[in-house]
Order: C-alpha cells, then sequence, then structure tokens
C-alpha cells in the first residue's frame, strides 16, 4: 500500500509539472499572424516580424486566404468552372505558402520559433478573426500595402479591412522600410480613451525588450487635464511602470501635421494611436483615402485595437 501511495503521489507530481510547463509556454510564447498575398511587401513584413520578434518564443501562423483570387478569375470563372477554379487557386495557395515557409526557414533558422501555414477559401478579414479567436493571436503583423501596391495610397485595401474591422493589435509595415531596432516609439492620445491591458501589456513588453523610450504624445492648446484624463494618464503610468516613458504636450489645431512634425523632428521608429469609437484613427480609417494620404506614414505603425464591429 505504501508503494502504491507513494507512486501515486509520484504521477500527481509529474502530471502537476507538465501542466505547470504547458501553462508556462502558452503564457511566455508570442502568437504572431502574418497574412501574406506573396508580394515584396508582404515578405518585407514577414522578414520584419522574424526580426522584431527574433529574441522571443514565438508561433507564427503565415495565411493566404483566396476568395477574391476565386472571383476575380474572369477569363475562367463560370457557374459551371466555379469548383475547378477553387481547385486550381487552392492548390496554387498550398504551394506558395510552403515556398514562403522555405524561404522563412532559409531566413530565419530561428529555435524559439515555430512555423505554421494557412491556406483558406475565405475572405481576408472573416479567415483572420477567425485565426484570431481560434489561435488567440497576440499581434497581425502586415504590409501597408500588397501587391498592388498604389502608391498614392497610405494603406492598401486589405491592410486598411484589417485595421478597421479585426479585433487585434495589428502592426503594419510600410514598403520597403529595412527593420532597425525600435528605440523611440511615438504613442499620440488624448488621453479620453479607455485602453485595454493586453494592447497595453503587448506594448510595454515589446519596449521593454529592446529599451525603447516611449513618447505620449497629447495635442492640445490646453495644459490642464480633466480628472477622467488624469485618471487615464495615471494608469498608463501604472502599466508602464517598466519602461521609460515621457509625456509630452504639443500645441497645434492639425493633429497629424503635428504627429508628422514630431516623427521627423524626435527620430521615432515606431507611431502606436488606439483605435476605439470616436477616436481620431478611427476618424482617419473612415474616412476617404485623401484624408488617410494625410497621414504620411514611413516607419511601422501599431493599432491598438479597442473596438469590434460586426
Amino acid at each position: 500500500m505504501l508503494y502504491q501511495s507513494d507512486n501515486c503521489h509520484s504521477l500527481f507530481f509529474l502530471y502537476a509539472l507538465t501542466l505547470f510547463h504547458s501553462f508556462l509556454n502558452n503564457v511566455t510564447m508570442k502568437k504572431i499572424l502574418i497574412p501574406t498575398d506573396f508580394s515584396e511587401n508582404a515578405m518585407n513584413a514577414i522578414k520584419y516580424g522574424l526580426e522584431l520578434f527574433k529574441n522571443e518564443k514565438s508561433k507564427f501562423y503565415f495565411m493566404h486566404a483566396y476568395e477574391d483570387e476565386v472571383y476575380n478569375n474572369k477569363a475562367l470563372l463560370t457557374r459551371d468552372t466555379l469548383d475547378k477554379v477553387i481547385s486550381i487557386v487552392s492548390k496554387k495557395s498550398q504551394n506558395s505558402l510552403e515556398d514562403t515557409l522555405k524561404q522563412v526557414k532559409y531566413i530565419s533558422p530561428n529555435p524559439k520559433h515555430s512555423y505554421n501555414i494557412i491556406s483558406s477559401y475565405s475572405s481576408l478579414v472573416d479567415e483572420t478573426d477567425i485565426i484570431v479567436d481560434e489561435k488567440n493571436i497576440d499581434i497581425i503583423i502586415m504590409g501597408t500595402k500588397g501587391e498592388t501596391n498604389d502608391r498614392k495610397l497610405t494603406f492598401g485595401s486589405h491592410t486598411l479591412q484589417v485595421l478597421k474591422y479585426v479585433q487585434c493589435p495589428v502592426l503594419s509595415i510600410p514598403e520597403n522600410y529595412k527593420y532597425k531596432q525600435p528605440k523611440h516609439i511615438l504613442f499620440p492620445t488624448n488621453y479620453l480613451m479607455p485602453y485595454k491591458r493586453r494592447g497595453l501589456k503587448l506594448l510595454c513588453e515589446m519596449a521593454s525588450s529592446f529599451k525603447a523610450i516611449i513618447e505620449m504624445l497629447y495635442v492640445s492648446s490646453s495644459t490642464k487635464l480633466s480628472i477622467r484624463q488624469e485618471d487615464n494618464k495615471q494608469f498608463i503610468k501604472d502599466m508602464f511602470y517598466e519602461n521609460k516613458i515621457n509625456f509630452n504636450i504639443v500645441s497645434s489645431k492639425n493633429f497629424i501635421e503635428a504627429i508628422n512634425t514630431y516623427i521627423k523632428e524626435n527620430n521615432i521608429d515606431m507611431l502606436v494611436m488606439v483605435n476605439t469609437r470616436h477616436s481620431f484613427l478611427e476618424y482617419i480609417l473612415f474616412q476617404s483615402a485623401i484624408d488617410i494620404l494625410s497621414l504620411n506614414i514611413q516607419i511601422p505603425f501599431l493599432a491598438l485595437q479597442n473596438l469590434r464591429r460586426d
């Protein structure tokens, strides 16, 4: 009986230890989704993500959603040929993802990283939403523009859709932007909007790993904050207690101009904004291309999402 009891305790201890290690792995591992259309811009975003998280245990998901490609294939597509076209595009998607995976493993044979590919006959936004929920994704990384690469626009249509509608932090990488370690991160805010702890925690960890300075920027003609603003400012201080953080006030009537000027004059290498109801970022994303153009983002742009739109 004593032997059986000791054996049971040993098995229970091993089981508990396994659960504990599994818990630690899930807590510390970053889960990163990178949608791709196999363009140069998409590969550039992949390279940036691999470098950004090279020192962290991370699970990468490279995803291609090809529904649009099926319906845009007008030369072949009819009611009778739909299944055949889907099969052709599906095979091409899978092969291209496997080629991407080979490139990634060659570029970054990182033992801290694991890689997965997902090919889906779905829209980009719908599939991204599903993966974010099912895999508990921490961050989405994608190029500001994709294959069409309209130079007149700050964001391509696919990136804009993800920024608008997917409830997950999105880091968009400008065309041809070469990775450099983030050292100065700009976070404009009016201190009126709510902040999600998970989004701020992600930023806190990213800044800490690179010893980056977070520059809070309040664009206003007044230096006096309301009680609500003071409370939100204190919340940010509490969340970023491990980080070096500067609180700045700039007097300007033009919010976008103030951001662009601050970026140029202070060697900013990442811009962070929060997308929530009635926020300035929401206003920008839902305006015309001309209005979006005025926010001429030439550095990585992290959108923290505080809002789901159904």
